[in-house]
């Protein structure tokens, strides 16, 4: 977008929607600075963006006019809000620390103008105008991104005219924690009712890894929400709970759908609100629902698009193992391993998939069936209590995955006897449902599934670490590892599992830094 985006005649209600996107889209190491005379609204929207990022609209936040900094412990990261109105050059500003502010997080500076040469190339800017035409309550305010900026600011215009258009954007907007990918989640409330927005705009493809293609499309990861949108629709026809849509820009990226609430299955487990052999077990549920009901070959949409559901097939699956040769064992040992290690453990993987390959390949498969994603609706009945989030990425397979997904979950512990309890329950109920049901058979999928996942999350968790930049997910990584012993103890996953031993021996398998517990 080339024209510069300008809030028109806005009033202290739009400035605080303004604030509140802002607070949204605002990351670590981001500055926004505040042009604008005396008394034009620069303090008004600090405050209200320091709200919305303590997630608290009355929290205390005095002016720094004084003081000239105010520094506030986010539950996201840390943000100052500078006042430099009453200092003389750059010189004093440095003296204030401005440099090791914007470095350890975000800061919000009024009269920028006296630290002109200390500012990033990269940041946001915000002009307050007044006009002798306007009311005495309004601003016009044009928002600007320099450098690398402009194109979030691009993005948070587009949201904002997408929430104008389907007509939330004067509810109150907050931030909500999302998943481990590039999609960002907001809840808005408005007079008693809310809805998520899902920002999720369409991705390139990445760098061509194998076979001219990009990881991306040989795991089957989509790119975009109308995945998404086709697949939520088909569950909710087969009477399961996935959320509704509200509103919809898919060429934008963008939904408000249904907010499902808090109570994810992982939040009740740790808050203690919530028995997890219950929500487990009805989660079992709905998977034992899915076994009655074979994936499609495609999805038809009512505007005319068809989502064709890949299969689970051995590249994607090989991919996937390779995560921990290429981001995990580097992590650990500081470099790849050496041919003949990654020779035979692609060959030992490879005898595992022929074997898993030759059995039933026609259900759904959800993929990310576990507690981040699965929503507590203890309101409603059945296998509706269960609401299901994330799912874009859901193939046809083995219906032993989601159940590997659920049992053996990567953010909460599941004990041991319940993993068994509720994997008997399974096959119990899918045997009287189905008499070609080989017990057998699915306990060898679930072991070679549970280890391939979890395979694949321990090079996720270590890609999230070194390429990205998130650390919380390593606190995870002991217990995989528990998780694999059990699997990896199979009789048919005894090869596997010297090549596991040998290379990442048991007092040696853990993340430098990370908790052993």
């Amino acid at each position: 977008m080339t024209a510069p985006w300008i809030y028109a005649r806005a009033r202290e209600a739009d400035v605080r929607h303004l604030a509140e996107l802002l607070a949204f889209a605002l990351k670590p190491g981001d500055v926004i600075a505040l042009r604008g005379e005396l008394g034009a609204g620069k303090s008004t929207l600090a405050r209200a963006l320091i709200r919305a990022l303590l997630s608290d609209e009355t929290a205390e936040v005095p002016s720094p006019t004084f003081s000239l900094v105010q520094t506030y412990a986010t539950p996201r990261f840390p943000v100052s809000h500078l006042d430099l109105y009453r200092l003389g050059d750059a010189d004093e500003a440095r003296e204030l620390g401005l440099e090791e502010l914007i470095a350890t997080g975000a800061a919000l500076i009024e009269w920028p103008d006296r630290a002109e040469e200390l500012l990033p190339d990269d940041r946001i800017e915000i002009h307050f105008e007044e006009d002798p035409a306007l009311d005495p309550s309004e601003r016009n305010i044009k928002i600007e991104g320099l450098g690398s900026a402009q194109s979030r600011v691009d993005r948070l215009r587009i949201i904002d005219r997408f929430l104008h258009q389907s007509d939330w954007a004067d509810g109150q907007f907050s931030y909500l924690q999302g998943d481990a990918s590039a999609r960002r989640f907001a809840r808005i409330v408005r007079n008693g009712s809310s809805v998520v927005l899902m920002d999720a705009p369409p991705q390139p493809d990445g760098p061509p890894i194998r076979d001219g293609k990009p990881y991306s499309r040989i795991a089957h990861l989509t790119e975009d929400l109308r995945p998404w949108v086709a697949i939520t629709s088909t569950l909710r026809a087969l009477g399961l709970s996935s959320p509704e849509i509200v509103a919809q820009d898919l060429e934008a990226g963008l939904l408000l759908v249904e907010d499902f609430g808090d109570e994810a299955f992982g939040r009740a487990v740790t808050l203690g609100t919530a028995d997890q052999k219950e929500l487990w077990r009805a989660a079992v549920d709905v998977l034992v629902h899915l076994r009655g009901h074979p994936a499609p070959d495609a999805i038809t949409l009512d505007s005319g698009y068809v989502h064709k559901l890949p299969t689970y097939d051995r590249d994607a699956l090989q991919i996937e193992v390779e995560l921990l040769l290429d981001w995990y064992w580097p992590a650990l040992y500081g470099k790849p391993p050496n041919d003949a290690a990654r020779t035979e453990y692609i060959g030992l993987w490879n005898a595992v998939f022929d074997d898993l390959l030759k059995q039933p390949y026609t259900a759904w498969v959800l993929r990310d069936f576990h507690s981040p994603n699965l929503m507590w609706l203890p309101h409603r009945s059945g296998l509706r209590r269960v609401g299901i989030l994330d799912c874009q990425d859901a193939v046809k397979g083995h219906a032993a995955y989601d159940l590997a997904s659920l049992l053996q979950d990567a953010r909460v512990d599941v004990p041991e006897a319940l993993e068994q309890e509720l994997f008997d329950y399974y096959c119990t109920a899918a045997a009287a449902r189905d008499p070609n049901f080989d017990r057998d058979d699915f306990t060898f999928a679930y072991a070679a599934l549970c280890a391939q996942r979890n395979t694949k999350v321990l090079g996720i968790f270590a890609r999230l670490s070194r390429r990205d930049g998130k650390n919380g997910y390593l606190r995870h990584i002991p217990r995989i590892w528990r998780y694999l012993d059990r699997d990896l103890a199979h009789t048919e996953l005894r090869a596997l599992k010297t090549w596991y031993d040998l290379n990442f021996p048991a007092e040696h398998r853990v993340l430098p830094g990370v908790d052993q517990a």
